[in-house]
């Protein structure tokens, strides 16, 4: 496994894209007649919510700073101070940007950041469906966050007040830069599940959050972006929160993997339709390179290995930082960076670091997956 800590920045770029490239090819990823060339990407650019989240929820208004991200023990294991990241260090998007050669993302509200390399617009918290659509639906949503429909329109104002001084400029820039419209929609389904709809009410507006990301999408094509990936959602059913919750004593309610079915099974219905709706996307826009990013599949490929990867047996569903003990040490009551709930002593060892999001070693591995299949499909322009 590759050791993250001590290795100047370059060092470390350049072991991870060597170790991306050895890996595809171990990994099917190459042939023969393929391999994986890594473009020269000007700028990356990344929607969503706290999966991708480097700072921007702290920075909103007078409670952001208050927030758990805001200190420690978020940001304990990289780079040992809180950034806003909702883990214990580096997330995927982190991982992305090393790989391709360019600096980590800084978030849109710090304002005293340099966007030269691309933007991150991700909040947590936020949805693919506006928050209005979500009240009629029964569905509260914290009025902090910036759904997706506002992200875009972040970087539309980016795009006219920051770094095209003409035209040519930003179709040039864009052009050679990668978006990445997600991982999100998670958290509309999320709210909905906890309080209280029931799966099928949820799976009957998934095709409303699929026509959310494919619009977002369509903005960005319209603006200039040609290489954009759409991440799909994780396995919600094996996260903490949901086991927590909606977990029962019957065992056929659970997979060959400990998660929970129904929740899984609706994530799949919801990842699908945005796999056809990508489809129809592609004909409309067919000189766009539009990808998707299988993070279910990787997620449950990393976590059938996890003890293999240095992952903990017995605690592959328990978090790192919690309270409430038992079976996946999460209260929904009492999360982490609350007072008096401690961080694990060894987060290398824990998938889970809070009960809704992961440690850096689980992003890590998880990257070590998603990434080399992304560089292998993106074309060179």
């Amino acid at each position: 496994m590759l050791r993250l800590m001590g290795l100047p920045s370059l060092t470390l770029n350049y072991c991870i894209l060597c170790f991306l490239l050895v890996y595809a090819a171990a990994s099917g990823v190459e042939n023969e007649n393929q391999k994986v060339v890594v473009c020269p990407f000007r700028s990356i650019y990344q929607f969503g919510a706290s999966l991708h989240d480097t700072g921007n929820l702290i920075r909103v208004g007078a409670i952001g700073p208050t927030l758990p991200a805001a200190r420690l023990p978020y940001g304990i294991t990289f780079p040992g101070r809180p950034t806003g990241r909702w883990s214990d260090g580096l997330l995927i998007v982190d991982f992305i940007a090393r790989a391709v050669g360019l600096p980590l993302l800084n978030p849109y509200l710090d304002k005293n950041a340099s966007f030269t390399n691309g933007v991150n617009f991700a909040v947590t918290a936020s949805t693919a469906l506006d928050i209005g659509f979500l009240a009629q639906k029964g569905v509260v949503v914290p009025s902090i966050t910036v759904p997706l429909s506002g992200q875009i329109n972040w970087l539309k104002t980016y795009l006219s007040s920051s770094i095209c001084a003409a035209p040519s400029d930003c179709k040039d820039r864009l052009k050679r830069s990668l978006f990445f419209v997600g991982e999100i929609g998670r958290n509309d389904i999320t709210f909905a599940l906890v309080q209280g709809r029931t799966i099928q009410e949820v799976a009957a507006f998934v095709p409303d959050i699929t026509t959310s990301v494919i619009n977002a999408v369509r903005e960005v094509i319209q603006v200039g972006g040609r290489r954009i990936v759409v991440p799909g959602t994780f396995p919600l059913g094996c996260f903490p929160n949901l086991l927590s919750q909606f977990g029962t004593q019957d065992p056929k309610d659970y997979d060959e993997l400990g998660c929970l079915r129904s929740i899984n099974n609706l994530t799949i219905f919801r990842n699908n339709h945005l796999q056809q709706a990508l489809g129809s996307l592609r004909k409309e826009f067919p000189d766009a390179v539009i990808l998707y990013a299988d993070y279910y599949a990787a997620f449950q490929s990393f976590l059938a290995r996890a003890p293999l990867l240095g992952f903990h047996q017995n605690k592959l569903y328990m978090t790192c930082c919690g309270s409430g003990g038992g079976q996946y040490n999460y209260d929904r009551n009492k999360v982490c960076g609350s007072t008096g709930v401690i961080s694990c002593p060894n987060p290398p060892q824990y998938i889970h670091w809070d009960g809704v999001h992961l440690t850096q070693k689980a992003h890590l591995a998880i990257s070590q997956i998603v990434i080399p299949n992304i560089l292998s499909r993106i074309q060179c322009f």
